[in-house]
């Protein structure tokens, strides 16, 4: 992970938790008083964003200390103890929810992914995200998804040529789309791999007639049509299929052969893992 990005993710979560100050636990708690607080998990699942934990207490106050008994990507069971954090009270405090709020969605999505990618199981197919993201904490999801098992889409509009049915209406169809994409990465410079998406047969046969692209998307085809669409491609380009992939038919869409399946679903709709963080005393 961009740790300058990660920094400022952190800085702006704390931010806007903190305002002018925690109040509670200012009035509650004397200024110098020191302590410990352990982190319960509270129901089976991959545990993510420990590292993320961690920066958050030290951003606030460089002097906390923490015993981590997992690391990211672990299999946690429920009664299982994370870490235990110790230091200045007030500090543990004004942390907590912020870690929690990082740390439960992280969790949620890498176990999430985990339960996806374990239907694969012995299938060469890999399983990608997209960009159906929280606004501003995109790194650190896709980072959960990682955790998981799962592989990153692409991080943005900005590293990978993604030619969608709206790109393809406007530039007046998918021989010119593809024209002016490559038009454009000569004038300005830019490598940048090139897929585009398909609705049927017949665009992937105009799409295999144009060329010029790495990977071609089938959008919301059926089981049966993506097995005709693997076979016609043949191997010339990577496959890619979205849209409609539920737990219930991924397996079956992977047998068709296909090389990358995206779900919105890993960071979309996701149950946050239930965990707390426990004063000891």
């Amino acid at each position: 992970m961009n740790n300058k990005s990660v920094a400022k993710i952190i800085e702006n979560a704390l931010k806007e938790d903190l305002g002018n100050g925690d109040h509670t636990s200012l009035a509650c708690i004397p200024k110098n008083a020191t302590g410990k607080a352990q982190l319960l998990i509270k129901e089976n699942g991959i545990i993510a964003g420990i590292e993320i934990a961690k920066k958050v207490f030290l951003n606030l106050d460089k002097n906390i200390k923490m015993q981590i008994f997992f690391s990211d990507g672990s299999k946690v069971k429920k009664g299982d103890i994370a870490f235990i954090v110790e230091g200045n009270i007030i500090s543990i405090l004004s942390a907590e929810r912020t870690v929690l709020n990082f740390m439960q969605r992280m969790s949620g999505i890498a176990t999430n992914t985990y339960k996806i990618v374990s239907l694969l199981k012995g299938l060469n197919t890999r399983v990608l995200d997209t960009r159906k993201t929280t606004p501003n904490i995109r790194l650190l999801e896709k980072q959960a998804v990682k955790t998981g098992g799962g592989e990153n889409h692409r991080m943005g509009l900005y590293d990978m040529i993604m030619i969608k049915d709206n790109h393809i209406d406007f530039a007046g169809g998918i021989e010119q789309a593809i024209k002016f994409v490559h038009n454009y990465l000569k004038k300005y410079n830019k490598n940048l791999k090139i897929e585009i998406e398909t609705k049927n047969i017949a665009q992937i046969k105009k799409v295999l007639s144009v060329g010029g692209i790495n990977r071609i998307m089938f959008d919301n085809f059926s089981v049966k049509d993506t097995h005709k669409a693997v076979k016609l491609v043949n191997r010339k380009y990577e496959t890619e299929s979205s849209g409609g992939i539920t737990i219930k038919n991924i397996r079956k869409y992977a047998e068709c052969g296909i090389d990358f399946i995206s779900v919105g679903n890993l960071t979309h709709h996701i149950k946050s893992m239930d965990m707390s963080l426990k004063a000891i005393v």
